[in-house]
């Protein structure tokens, strides 16, 4: 199959004519090596020629690329010639077209025959839109020949239809087979591993990849509800377009994810100007009008240099894929691949597996008890919960990193459940021997349901505890975002006894009105300004106001973060109810727990002083 486009797929060429351009010039000897191949087009314009009885058959796509078959073989390859408008009208229009004879068609007077066929002008002409298997058309097979026709039978046209539907299966298999993607016609992830493999056999050892995030995944599943997969699949040539524009010359573009595009650079490209990646950034940035509506994307560009020794048995695209997904968060927009920031992600997501397993097999897990102390009497009134994970070959892994996987891998319910389950049991199991203590818990935002309230009771009334034996802490983000459906859930625990705590206050952006509708009992002051203390006047002047306001606002006031016995001093003066830190006792293992009870005969209290 010959091709008669004038630039491969994907490949900027100086001076190549506008896409908006009447017609597009062809050559057949610009054809790449690797071709454009539908698996059974070939077979498909024998059983087309034969039904209808023409000598001409022509795949035409919307981006101007077109395959020639005479008598049922491809045309050879000929000198450049130009497409003729009426074949890209043809390829972009939802409509068949049918000119039983195109002496009476002022369009066709200036159509000629396909090179190598029979000198004369084309008499009759028929055309079938090619659409892929989700509907989006692709371009039109054309038939013709070069004497008119009276009539095309319902049975012939029939045919045309099914010959294009079968063109259509073949154009997505073929992308499937990793050549060219069928909504941009661009050469597709597989062929940029062998042009990559190719530029090392014939080129420099060394190499720029460079990927363009469209848009973050979320967002870009956002157009698509929006506005349809249309829309979408415009954007993506939209993007392609621009991003041909700024690539250097014979440098080929690849699409290589749903959103994602790819190309190899010459290496003096990037070293020599990285003003030209600024001004990459800045094109993908400004708006793109797709079907007649405005939109912003958020780009990533990402940059990688490679040698041919990393390419064999390593994946580049997954390296660089790192620096794009970085710069889209960047205020610069591109970003060069860190080796280091990319062990860390590795590192997270193996941590992500393996926490998963840990939830299954629970012998890794571990809670450990924080005691809080009431302060006017300076007994142990509650124990915090705070979970701990013993890796078989990395060791204890802090909360501060495992809590953030859990949540952004969907762990987060599943973990809650695990700590209500074994912090409940061990609650009783403290109780019955003559404890009367209460114990908290972290909620994740991602926990604060409809079938919280459900699981917290019948954990609860599992292991005979009483609901006022328990208190759910909730950061102070987590009880702002949620609003008016929040109230209602918290609303439910509290009706049932449980007490609710907001945790870390003083990090978030509080509104003091929907504060006061909130239904909990504690307020719990960050650990952040606590320990400032002791060395700024700011931050005691905050922990005594919030401490003021909290108390008259109904709050049962905690502080965090009480490390020494100057802090622990302070707090007794303010308006504080409890207290909790390292100077009271740091986090406890479950077996040193009753121990640490038995033995303990109070903190200073107010009583005292």
């Amino acid at each position: 199959m010959r091709t008669t486009t004038g630039y491969n797929p994907g490949q900027h060429s100086d001076g190549h004519p506008d896409a908006k351009e009447t017609a597009v010039q062809t050559s057949a000897a610009d054809a790449s090596s690797d071709g454009f191949a539908v698996p059974g087009f070939d077979a498909v314009v024998r059983l087309v020629s034969r039904s209808l009885n023409v000598p001409l058959v022509a795949l035409v796509l919307n981006g101007g690329t077109a395959y020639w078959f005479a008598n049922g073989s491809a045309l050879p390859s000929h000198e450049s010639r130009m497409l003729h408008p009426l074949y890209m009208d043809a390829a972009r229009s939802l409509d068949p077209l049918v000119v039983l004879d195109t002496q009476a068609d002022a369009r066709f007077k200036d159509v000629t025959p396909a090179p190598g066929a029979s000198s004369g002008p084309i008499r009759f002409f028929a055309s079938e839109p090619v659409c892929s298997l989700t509907g989006q058309q692709i371009g039109a097979l054309c038939v013709m020949d070069l004497a008119p026709r009276t009539e095309l039978s319902e049975h012939e046209r029939t045919s045309l239809r099914d010959a294009a539907s079968l063109i259509g299966a073949g154009v997505v298999l073929r992308s499937y087979l990793g050549r060219t993607d069928p909504i941009t016609q661009l050469p597709h992830r597989y062929a940029f591993f062998d042009d990559l493999r190719r530029h090392f056999q014939d080129g420099p050892p060394l190499a720029w990849v460079i990927a363009i995030d469209v848009a973050p995944v979320q967002r870009f599943n956002a157009f698509i509800r929006a506005m349809g997969h249309a829309y979408a699949d415009e954007l993506m040539r939209a993007v392609a377009q621009r991003t041909l524009a700024w690539i250097p010359p014979d440098t080929r573009l690849y699409q290589v994810g749903a959103t994602r595009f790819a190309a190899v650079l010459p290496d003096r490209h990037v070293e020599a100007d990285t003003t030209r990646l600024d001004e990459l950034v800045a094109r993908l940035r400004e708006p793109f009008d797709c079907l007649g509506i405005p939109l912003t994307i958020q780009p990533g560009v990402g940059l990688l240099k490679i040698g041919e020794s990393e390419l064999r048995g390593g994946d580049p695209l997954r390296l660089v894929m790192n620096a794009s997904y970085a710069a889209q968060h960047s205020v610069r927009g591109w970003a060069v691949y860190d080796r280091h920031q990319d062990e860390l992600h590795r590192q997270e997501f193996f941590l992500v597996t393996e926490l998963a397993a840990a939830l299954t097999d629970r012998t890794e897990l571990d809670l450990h008890y924080q005691p809080r102390v009431d302060l006017d009497s300076g007994r142990c009134v509650a124990l915090e919960a705070l979970a701990r994970w013993h890796h078989p070959t990395l060791g204890l892994i802090p909360p501060s990193r495992f809590i953030g996987l859990a949540e952004r891998a969907g762990l987060m319910r599943s973990l809650t459940q695990w700590v209500l389950e074994h912090g409940v049991a061990q609650l009783a199991s403290w109780r019955r021997k003559g404890q009367d203590i209460k114990l908290s818990f972290n909620v994740s935002s991602t926990d604060l349901g409809a079938d919280l309230v459900n699981r917290v009771q019948q954990v609860a009334e599992r292991h005979k505890v009483s609901m006022d034996a328990l208190e759910l802490e909730f950061t102070e983000n987590t009880l702002m975002e949620h609003s008016a459906t929040t109230r209602r859930h918290l609303t439910a625990i509290r009706q049932l006894g449980a007490g609710i705590a907001i945790d870390d206050f003083g990090t978030g952006y509080s509104n003091l009105s929907a504060l006061r509708q909130m239904p909990a009992t504690s307020l719990k002051i960050d650990q952040s300004f606590v320990r400032g203390m002791g060395t700024s006047r700011h931050d005691e002047a905050i922990v005594r106001s919030v401490a003021d306001l909290a108390r008259s606002m109904g709050f049962r006031v905690v502080v965090e973060g009480v490390e020494t016995h100057h802090l622990y001093d302070s707090v007794l003066a303010m308006a504080c109810d409890e207290a909790q830190g390292f100077h009271i006792a740091r986090p406890l293992p479950s077996a040193d727990v009753l121990p640490w009870l038995n033995a303990h005969r109070g903190m200073p209290s107010r009583r005292v002083i």
